[in-house]
């Protein structure tokens, strides 16, 4: 795809979401599934399902997925998406490459070993590595506005507003 394809693809999107901003927010949704037994979560995908469970530092024998590498895979996929949207409008040539992206957590928090440790990803780094003829200077803008517009680089960023409901299944349901 070049620039012109992109532009010509986008250009009513972009025109609808200028005449009713409301039509730009976009409802996002996942959904997964708690069996009996195992410590494990069926999550539903576009491309089927994975099962997801504790990390090995968490108790797990790794062969379930780990939510923390989910969370890395997420980033990995959309700054890539985006990297490619963009060096695509800039008509800067990306020949392949690699998107890296490294996290730290710290499993006593997890685990409830030490109040004071936290819970969740504490540290995440995101490396490119582009095989590109393109001058330093065009690379540098290319990431600085991957990382403008990664949907989950920025949200991890400024993390979204949350909340928690529940509802108990009658035995059975």
């Amino acid at each position: 795809m070049d620039a012109t394809t992109l532009r010509a693809m986008q250009a009513p999107l972009k025109q609808r979401y200028r005449e009713d901003p409301a039509s730009a927010r976009i409802p996002a949704r996942a959904e997964g599934r708690i069996e009996a037994g195992e410590i494990a979560c069926v999550v539903h995908s576009w491309a089927g399902e994975t099962r997801a469970g504790l990390h090995q530092a968490a108790g797990g024998d790794g062969s379930l997925a780990c939510s923390g590498d989910m969370l890395l895979e997420a980033l990995i996929a959309c700054a890539g998406v985006t990297l490619k949207a963009v060096a695509t409008a800039m008509g800067i040539e990306i020949r392949g490459g690699r998107i890296i992206a490294e996290g730290l957590w710290d499993a006593r928090g997890t685990l409830a070993i030490d109040r004071a440790a936290p819970v969740g990803v504490i540290e995440i780094a995101l490396r490119f590595e582009l095989d590109t003829d393109a001058a330093p200077e065009q690379v540098r803008r290319l990431i600085e506005t991957t990382e403008r517009y990664c949907v989950i680089y920025q949200t991890l960023r400024n993390p979204p507003q949350m909340s928690v409901t529940h509802h108990v299944l009658a035995a059975g349901a």
